[in-house]
């Protein structure tokens, strides 16, 4: 009987089996899809020549993450690559926001959209240099963070308390407009909070935005050497080298639960697998409460709030074999890892608006991944291997296009959007489309297929909006990874702090699982091993240079 079984081998699950044998632990991981990873895996599925990331491609919260920092997974085979750039956001007119890996590079940029845009973003990141670290301290521990709540409490105070913290939850238009004369500050705001499911006009929207952008300021937006693939084979090695069992294409479909104690799973094939210590589930919230743990284990409260739950948006993604570079207007952008296309915040805003009218973006705001120039492994050189994803509505009402949309994610549907999604492109790089040597397809059912967190291409495990983060997450009253089944953990993005592969919800799920479970000893030997620096953060250039 293993002390504990995890659900799910995706980056959290995989995080949590790490961190319990580090603790002496005997730790079972079963995943129900034929590989481990969840959304940090990668394939040849496009072109044979040619590594693309079925999911999640870069990682600047990995690269800030003290957890991930503490397993050193650099003593299992991983490498981490930058791009030139770090993000670039061209415009029709041939201007283009690039956030650089160094201060002085982007601030000199953006000076040229609007003269002083240089010292606004300077001073932007002064500020992360004071609250910066707890900050992500507060984000990185279990909810709630005392400690590092408290430290960021003195921090705000010394730099403009009550200023600062309506600063940071400001709208992401607001904020651009405050802070920025020209186009360029704004635009990289904006699009980052975009990474979420944030509109410019949402509240917190330019917190998030802000922290996204320092944080590719401050690690840049690296990725794993050889395909995101990586990342997860490196977590998978350590946990083997340290007596844990991964188990694939082993489908958990209950959690056994006694007295109300958790005390083991079923998987689909009939199988009882015991837990003697804990369950922990690297599984999104609906699909642990109703689904894997019967309702009548479970308050009647918890079960009425879960129909308020709400995911964040649906995904469309699509990936390519280019026989060439990327032909951009803006030069720019040929040596950005990540570029953000549409044409200013003005156009993302009415990106936002048709998702919240349920309606099928005419112009969908784009997140494009250029690989190769990321990490010259992933392709032949002269060559990339690129991506886009975009969002589209859960719920398709209308289509703003006239492709005639309904959101059944037929065939023609998939192929309809991906030429929508391609024509974005053409708009800031003409000739884009005849150097498509192949082309992949991932609708939002297929990403759900690829991996059943990722909800209808969900990629945050539920809203980044502020009625359902800190003591709203996943619902009212919770925030921490304990669950109402005794011996019963949540490890996936649906607990506190959220989306993004940093491993906090693992650890946290782990931590928790120990403190109930384990001698004062086995937990203080964790502690210590998450404050160790982190060595991901590293950088060759001196932000204040």
């Amino acid at each position: 009987m293993p002390d504990a079984v995890v659900i799910g081998a995706g980056p959290n699950g995989l995080v949590a089996a790490n961190l319990l044998v580090d603790a002496g632990w005997s730790v079972e991981v079963l995943e129900a899809q034929p590989e481990a990873g969840g959304a940090v895996r990668s394939d040849r599925g496009v072109h044979p020549d040619f590594v693309n990331d079925l999911a999640s491609s870069f990682y600047p919260l990995a690269a800030a993450s003290p957890v991930l920092a503490a397993l050193r997974l650099d003593d299992h085979g991983l490498r981490w690559s930058h791009a030139p750039s770090v993000l670039a956001h061209p415009l029709a007119d041939g201007r283009c926001a690039v956030l650089e890996r160094r201060r002085p590079a982007t601030a000199d940029g953006l000076d040229r959209f609007a003269d002083g845009d240089g010292d606004a973003w300077r001073r932007l990141c002064e500020i992360w240099d004071r609250v910066g670290p707890d900050i992500l301290g507060a984000l990185f521990t279990p909810f709630p963070p005392v400690r590092a709540t408290a430290r960021l409490a003195a921090r705000l105070h010394s730099a403009g308390g009550l200023r600062l913290a309506r600063t940071l939850v400001l709208p992401v238009r607001r904020l651009g407009e405050e802070e920025f004369g020209g186009e360029g500050g704004r635009l990289l705001l904006a699009g980052n909070a975009l990474h979420a499911d944030l509109a410019p006009e949402a509240a917190g929207s330019g917190g998030f935005g802000w922290l996204m952008s320092m944080l590719g300021q401050s690690y840049g937006f690296p990725v794993p050497v050889g395909g995101a693939g990586a990342l997860t084979e490196a977590l998978v090695r350590r946990l083997e080298s340290r007596g844990g069992v991964l188990r694939c294409g082993e489908r958990v479909t209950e959690v056994v639960v006694r007295a109300g104690r958790a005390v083991g799973v079923r998987s689909a094939g009939g199988e009882s697998v015991p837990a003697g210590r804990a369950v922990l589930a690297d599984v999104s919230v609906p699909s642990l409460y109703g689904e894997l743990v019967d309702s009548r284990h479970l308050p009647t409260r918890l079960m009425a709030d879960l129909r308020r739950f709400q995911w964040d948006f649906a995904t469309f993604k699509v990936d390519w074999a280019l026989d060439g570079p990327v032909p951009w207007t803006c030069r720019e952008a040929a040596t950005a890892g990540t570029v953000h296309l549409a044409e200013g915040v003005d156009e993302l805003t009415r990106f936002a608006a048709q998702l919240a009218a349920g309606r099928v973006p005419d112009r969908p705001f784009a997140l494009f991944g250029q690989m190769t120039t990321a990490d010259a492994t992933r392709s032949p050189a002269g060559t990339e291997s690129a991506w886009a994803y975009t969002h589209v509505p859960h719920d398709v009402r209308a289509d703003a296009g006239d492709a005639g949309i309904t959101g059944s994610w037929s065939r023609g549907e998939q192929e309809a959007m991906a030429d929508r999604v391609e024509e974005q492109v053409e708009r800031y790089a003409p000739g884009f489309r005849a150097r498509i040597r192949a082309r992949r397809i991932l609708a939002p059912p297929t990403l759900q297929a690829l991996d059943a967190n990722l909800h209808g291409g969900a990629i945050n495990g539920g809203t980044t909006a502020m009625h359902q983060q800190l003591i709203f997450r996943p619902v009212p009253g919770t925030g921490r990874p304990e669950t109402p089944v005794k011996g019963l953990f949540l490890a996936s993005a649906g607990a506190h702090p959220g989306g993004g592969v940093h491993g906090a919800p693992g650890a946290n799920a782990a931590r928790a699982a120990l403190r109930k479970r384990s001698p004062s000893g086995a937990l203080t030997r964790l502690q210590r091993s998450l404050t160790g620096r982190n060595r991901l953060g590293d950088r060759p250039d001196d932000p204040a240079e």
